[in-house]
């Protein structure tokens, strides 16, 4: 096997959206993070994520339509019912309940297009 090139890590994620201020400012409460400014001509925003990867919100893509009703990705947390319940309060629309699994424990929910976006607590890490 020849080495590749291309380094085994997510560098970002982009994450399609129709109202780049309403996403912006809707992504910075859900994580707790400043507001700054906004790359290519507005167009992408960065949210610069723990871990390396960033989530790249991109409004390149007009008359989004999500027919897709699978996880886009996952957040970590410590403390899943705490991070249901801060989801709750805040009104987003929640998917799937609570699921629990010997590992690991999640559920689902929606954003601003109705991305389906998956909070997961891994047990092993714990």
């Amino acid at each position: 096997m020849s080495k590749s090139p291309i380094t085994n890590q997510i560098g970002a994620i982009f994450l399609h959206v129709s109202d780049m201020e309403r996403s912006i400012q809707w992504y910075n409460d859900l994580l707790g993070l400043p507001v700054h400014s906004s790359g290519h001509e507005g167009t992408i925003y960065s949210l610069d994520m723990i871990g390396g990867s960033a989530l790249l919100l991109d409004s390149n893509m007009k008359n989004i339509e999500n027919k897709n009703n699978k996880t886009q990705f996952f957040f970590d947390t410590k403390n899943l019912v705490e991070s249901y319940n801060f989801i709750k309060e805040k009104g987003i629309e929640i998917v799937t309940e609570i699921e629990v699994h010997e590992a690991i424990s999640f559920f689902t929910f929606k954003d601003l297009d109705g991305n389906i976006l998956m909070i997961c607590e891994d047990k092993r890490n714990l």
